[in-house]
């Protein structure tokens, strides 16, 4: 038996990566540097996190066995009862999806740059664009972008190509991350990014304000989205269009919702985007996401990304090509619209495969039994004295806002969180120097809330709500 083959004596574990004496100084010497502290000269010793308090010398074993004695302080989801709104849902995902999404020609396919990407694969982001097209009721899309986020950006410059201006238009009531990720985008190109206000009895978007904006002729673009920011659906939104004119709309919408809503494109969106994580993709540290983006047809060769067309072949069968790259830089250099380089291809096959294993009834019930849980909840917490359930006067399908008379969100939250019970996203930008907001908090239901779990919910939020020390 050769050495690497015994097996470890003592309390020693074999090393597979040599580090004997001597062997440090030789590879230094092969690479002509002094130290290994030379090799990340480069990297500011102010971004660099240190050591980890993890002591020196310990053997890989013990390593891990420490590590894992950090993670035993981790608490899984399913722990508690959760109620957490946003972009981010915590949906059930049936077992099929993540049969079928770690299939080894799913899971390990290379990012289909080259037009010869596999027909399974090619079918598959169809199908995805497909299903936006449809939900979004606009004429193509995408075979997808990073996240919602970065899709609303993404919107933003195809509007500044579509129409002249400095200008862009967003709610008030847009969830702080997303007008940081759009500001980010147009900062490199001087666009201004004006946030709309809303009315404070409905939560919904100032049309007269949009009127007055639009007056100055350096708006180029507007979004809105759908449910807003505080989860409710601004009826306004079917007014827009009529408004702007010639100014190009976006509409940044729940896909979930507009199983029940009608498509976007119905009302006049020139581009919509959104958030696909709902769609079989687990909440795991906030990522990964999905980017959904539809435009119409005579925009195609504006937008950002790889769309996958249908085709047959020389004996008539059904195939598909990839037919537009047209943000990519190895393709148009400095004529690509976007300077993002990938996409969320195995996200969007989990989109397709949830999509197609709930079923468009599935779907729509799904979304009609949140609303229900939602109303239900409400009712619940607006008996709770030191908050306002809910806080807008607008309807609302699977989350609602809250505001908090006499504690903070994060003190209200924390009271939560040591019950087992995660309340809900407070709405406020945490950044140094931002200034203060009203004490609101987005809650939703899901599709595995219990009506057990809401008066759970109620009972912990009487004092919770409640001002002095917890």
């Amino acid at each position: 038996m050769g050495d690497s083959a015994r097996p470890p004596t003592g309390n020693r574990v074999a090393r597979w990566i040599p580090d004997e004496a001597g062997e440090e100084a030789g590879l230094l010497a092969a690479l002509g540097i002094p130290s290994v502290e030379a090799l990340f000269s480069d990297v500011p010793k102010k971004a660099r996190i240190g050591r980890l308090g993890i002591a020196a010398g310990l053997e890989e074993a013990e390593v891990v066995a420490h590590i894992d004695k950090i993670l035993e302080r981790n608490r899984p989801l399913s722990k508690f009862s959760n109620f957490l709104g946003g972009r981010i849902s915590s949906r059930y995902v049936p077992a099929a999806v993540d049969s079928i999404l770690q299939r080894s020609e799913f899971y390990s396919s290379y990012t289909p740059y080259q037009p010869e990407a596999s027909q399974g694969m090619l079918r598959a982001l169809f199908e995805f664009q497909s299903l936006w097209v449809e939900l979004s009721g606009l004429d193509a899309a995408n075979a997808s972008l990073y996240d919602g986020a970065t899709a609303s950006g993404e919107a933003m410059l195809l509007c500044r190509r579509l129409h002249e201006g400095r200008r862009f238009l967003i709610p008030a009531s847009l969830p702080w991350e997303e007008k940081s990720v759009l500001r980010n985008y147009g900062v490199g190109q001087g666009l201004v990014i004006e946030e709309v206000p809303f009315d404070p009895r409905t939560g919904n978007l100032d049309l007269e304000f949009v009127k007055s904006s639009l007056r100055s002729k350096e708006v180029f673009g507007l979004l809105a989205d759908v449910p807003n920011g505080f989860g409710h659906v601004d009826e306004g939104l079917w007014d827009l269009k009529s408004i702007l004119g010639e100014v190009p709309f976006v509409v940044s919408a729940d896909p979930l919702a507009l199983t029940v809503l009608e498509p976007p494109g119905n009302y006049g969106a020139d581009v919509v985007v959104g958030e696909g994580q709902g769609f079989g993709i687990a909440p795991s540290y906030g990522g990964p996401l999905l980017g959904l983006f539809a435009c119409r047809r005579e925009h195609l060769r504006l937008t950002p990304g790889r769309i996958v067309g249908a085709t047959v072949d020389a004996e008539g069968a059904p195939a598909y090509a990839l037919t537009l790259q047209t943000r990519e830089q190895h393709i148009r250099r400095s004529k690509a619209t976007s300077n993002i380089c990938t996409n969320q291809s195995l996200m969007a096959v989990a989109f397709v495969v949830y999509a197609s294993v709930v079923g468009p009834r599935g779907l729509a019930a799904l979304q009609t039994s949140l609303a229900e849980k939602a109303r239900t909840l409400a009712s619940a917490l607006g008996g709770v004295d030191g908050l306002q359930a809910p806080r807008f006067e607008a309807p609302y399908l699977g989350e609602f806002t809250i505001e908090l008379k006499h504690v903070s969100p994060d003190v209200f939250l924390e009271r939560l969180r040591r019950r087992r019970i995660l309340g809900g996203v407070p709405l406020s930008d945490p950044r140094p120097g931002v200034p203060a907001s009203p004490a609101r908090i987005l809650v939703a239901a899901s599709d595995t809330t219990t009506e057990k779990d809401i008066q759970k919910y109620a009972r912990a939020a009487r004092a919770a709500a409640a001002g002095g020390a917890s």
